[in-house]
């Protein structure tokens, strides 16, 4: 063996063991998976040949609801129709149909406001009217309900139960603005327009009455800098989850969250030195939070992951770092009652240099130790099966109510 693969191979075996049976305890439901919008929209092959390598049980993907990549970019006569003709489901039916082939589940996040729906002004800002999202919110789901069949070719969608409403709205990346100033004081102005967000798409989706829907909210970032007079300004996420809460959101089945860690010297378990800020290392203060504001409400972990270096020199930590954090991450989300859901960022290292390069593939397609750590996760959801001749049957998850 050569010297140089020696301590990937030890990495690997380390994390392996850590991993096995009886290695963590608590969440009965914890499900992992991905977080890759971009390969799987893409329509590259070779990404859901990776994914059946590895053995997600979730993928998580953007549903865009405008922009380039949206379903709804003119305005549809009737917003609620799934089949209404301004609607261009195409590229979200593949993901559905080749996730379905690989016994993995969808997780959509719908977000991304029309240009028709708010004057152009973006789709990091919110609609006019949340009848509209509403109304979108309720199409997607009739979509993917499991009994919707494509006009173009008659086959029945298979049923996506996992939604997710928006994406990172305590950042200017998921809502703008963050503050506004109202009567001489500074009010968090993104967590009133997500509180109408978060309803709008929970409702639309439940009114369907489907079976075992859940849909998330809050999907915050891990940090915030609370400085309305920064340049770029953000709201801390538990600062933002009690405006949710001041705001208006009713209800939600669980609280979403993307708990990334803020120096290559943290571990999984590593509290953030920020005491505002909220990574896997200090999860629990985020989770009593919920519950005293919602109750106990499920825990999913939307986002997560290492960098590595090479190539990232400055945020990145070693390949077999990344496989035994890995490991530690998975230990941490399992032994937690409460977490339902663990999801990494990226499946493959993006091949822009200012990307991210948290993928358990290199650019090049070279498998990282942690890719092997992945693949030997224990499963503990009930399984997804779909065949293509026969249709398909979803067992219903078995997250516990509440």
């Amino acid at each position: 063996m050569s010297p140089s693969r020696a301590p990937l191979l030890l990495a690997v075996l380390a994390v392996l063991a850590a991993l096995a049976p009886g290695a963590a305890s608590g969440s009965r439901f914890l499900q992992v998976g991905f977080t890759d919008h971009a390969a799987a929209l893409n329509a590259d092959p070779k990404f859901f040949t990776t994914l059946g390598q590895l053995h997600p049980e979730v993928l998580r993907v953007n549903l865009y609801w405008g922009g380039p990549l949206g379903v709804a970019r003119r305005k549809p006569l009737n917003g609620a129709d799934p089949g209404d003709p301004a609607y261009d489901w195409r590229r979200y039916d593949r993901v559905v149909l080749n996730a379905a082939r690989l016994r993995t589940r969808i997780a959509f996040s719908i977000f991304g406001t029309p240009d028709w729906a708010n004057r152009g002004r973006g789709r990091n800002r919110p609609p006019d009217n949340m009848v509209h999202l509403e109304k979108f919110a309720y199409a997607a789901a009739a979509r993917y309900s499991g009994t919707w069949e494509r006009r173009e070719d008659d086959r029945v969608m298979p049923p996506v139960r996992l939604w997710i409403a928006w994406n990172e709205p305590n950042l200017n990346l998921g809502l703008v603005p963050q503050f506004i100033k109202v009567r001489g004081k500074w009010q968090i102005q993104s967590a009133r327009n997500y509180a109408r967000i978060c309803n709008a798409i929970y409702d639309g989706v439940h009114v369907t009455a489907l079976t075992g829907q859940r849909v998330a909210c809050g999907v915050t970032a891990p940090r915030g800098n609370n400085a309305p007079n920064q340049r770029r300004p953000s709201v801390s996420p538990i600062a933002f989850l009690k405006a949710m809460k001041r705001y208006g959101v009713r209800d939600f089945d669980a609280y979403a969250h993307q708990p990334y860690y803020g120096s290559p010297r943290e571990t999984p378990s590593t509290p953030p030195r920020a005491r505002t800020a909220v990574t896997l290392g200090n999860i629990d203060r985020l989770i009593q939070e919920v519950t005293r504001l919602y109750g106990p409400k499920r825990i999913w972990l939307t986002e997560y992951g290492y960098q590595t270096r090479p190539p990232d020199l400055a945020f990145g930590v070693t390949w077999a770092q990344q496989a035994k954090y890995l490991a530690q991450a998975y230990r941490i989300a399992r032994s937690n009652p409460r977490i339902d859901m663990l999801l990494w960022f990226l499946v493959r290292d993006e091949d822009r240099l200012d990307g991210w390069q948290s993928g358990l593939l290199s650019v090049t397609g070279q498998r990282k130790p942690a890719f092997e750590a992945f693949r030997r996760m224990p499963r503990l959801a009930e399984p997804f099966v779909f065949n293509e001749n026969d249709g398909y049957s979803s067992v219903p998850l078995a997250f516990p109510s509440g």
